[in-house]
């Protein structure tokens, strides 16, 4: 009988999957992770830790299955927190759910897992996982989830083919709706437990207490850009540079409209936070700099500094799921690609230098931001992604 080890987060997903698994045939072992101990910056009503081990517990009792507490608070520091530090620090925004799967989940987690004898570690992703047979054997793929309002491919865009050698995803066939049916028939505890927003196995955080821990607030200045600049002229000519360099702002331009507590403490796209009013639409961060400590601003939702053509991986941050398709310097292809989870996948051209990808979208995409990912598709398979660098 294979065994398996279920991350059992204290939600209805992962309480589904580990039943599914049972049902399968597996030897199931169900495991909580604690991954942080600083119960200050939890808003605790919202997802508190403790309620979902105590959750987690119940359910494999119910499912009649043997649990455990597993403390990887000191890696999920050293591998994700400080990194977040770090990036917001020099003004990128990271995404730490896709760390947490690609450092905690499917490294530290499923490490521990193997020591316990398991042939797979499973989680409640809504995405699945597929075989075929090239040159080099038996290679993995990472298919999007049969829920299309729920697919959480892209969190996992990060994962090697060893890491998903040794993944399961059981109801990645599965809608939304159909898990919550299971969980009610067997009368589980998390059956109507609605969704966490929070980090992942830690819960509900207030972002700018979290930041303030570390990083110091200093106050700077709020500048307004006028859709009519200069600036945005002539956005889609020019080289690839040209194309996928962020617009730059420099001091003088624009209108001073307000303050702010710290350009760390921001990131593009972000509309609500700044509490400055009195104008038509709202003000939208379009350009954040932490050098000189200023934010750049412009009113509404389709400001064109919110607009980018393209972006650029780094070599090193260039990560292929499916190796065997990597694209070699000089190459370039046509997929699909998202640059945040839920984002409808878009037309794009992968074109690879020594120096790194560059993503440019047929269609220009909004609130590109240093620090996340973008991923590429070619229909509902991902294939690769990268930490956007510019």
């Amino acid at each position: 009988m294979k065994r398996v080890v279920v991350g059992l987060s204290g939600g209805v997903d992962s309480s589904v999957a580990a039943y599914l698994l049972k049902e399968q045939g597996y030897e199931v072992i169900g495991i909580f992770m604690r991954n942080w101990h600083d119960e200050s910056v939890l808003i605790s009503e919202e997802c508190p830790w403790i309620d979902d081990s105590n959750d987690a517990m119940l359910v494999a009792e119910k499912l009649g299955i043997p649990f455990q507490t597993l403390d990887l608070s000191q890696q999920y520091k050293e591998r994700i927190v400080d990194y977040m530090f770090a990036e917001y620090e020099a003004g990128r925004t990271p995404n730490p759910d896709v760390l947490c799967n690609r450092e905690i989940k499917f490294d530290v987690f499923l490490n521990a897992a193997m020591k316990l004898g398991a042939d797979f570690v499973a989680t409640g992703h809504y995405c699945r996982r597929g075989e075929i047979q090239t040159p080099q054997g038996t290679t993995y793929r990472l298919l999007a989830g049969k829920d299309p309002n729920k697919d959480q491919s892209y969190f996992l865009c990060q994962l090697t083919q060893e890491q998903l050698s040794k993944a399961l995803f059981p109801i990645g066939e599965l809608l939304k709706s159909e898990v919550r049916d299971i969980a009610r028939k067997l009368d589980l505890v998390t059956a109507e437990k609605k969704d966490s927003q929070g980090l992942c196995f830690i819960g509900k955080v207030h972002l700018p207490d979290f930041l303030q821990q570390q990083l110091k607030s200093k106050k700077g200045r709020v500048v307004k850009i006028e859709a009519d600049s200069d600036l945005y002229q002539n956005g889609k000519e020019g080289d690839l540079d040209h194309l996928t360099a962020p617009f730059t702002y420099h001091p003088g331009d624009g209108e001073v409209v307000g303050e702010h507590i710290g350009a760390h403490f921001y990131t593009i796209g972000q509309r609500k936070g700044l509490n400055i009013g009195g104008f038509p639409e709202p003000l939208f961060i379009i350009s954040t700099n932490t050098k000189d400590n200023v934010i750049y601003t412009g009113m509404g939702s389709d400001h064109p500094g919110l607009f980018r053509n393209g972006l650029f991986v780094k070599n090193e941050d260039v990560h292929w799921v499916r190796p065997d398709l990597k694209l070699q310097p000089g190459e370039e292809r046509q997929y699909l690609g998202r640059i945040r989870y839920r984002q409808a996948l878009e037309p794009c051209t992968l074109i690879m230098h020594e120096d790194g990808l560059y993503v440019l979208f047929d269609n220009p995409q909004k609130a590109i931001t240093p620090g996340q990912f973008v991923a590429w598709y070619d229909g509902e398979e991902l294939l690769g992604s990268g930490v956007i660098w510019k």
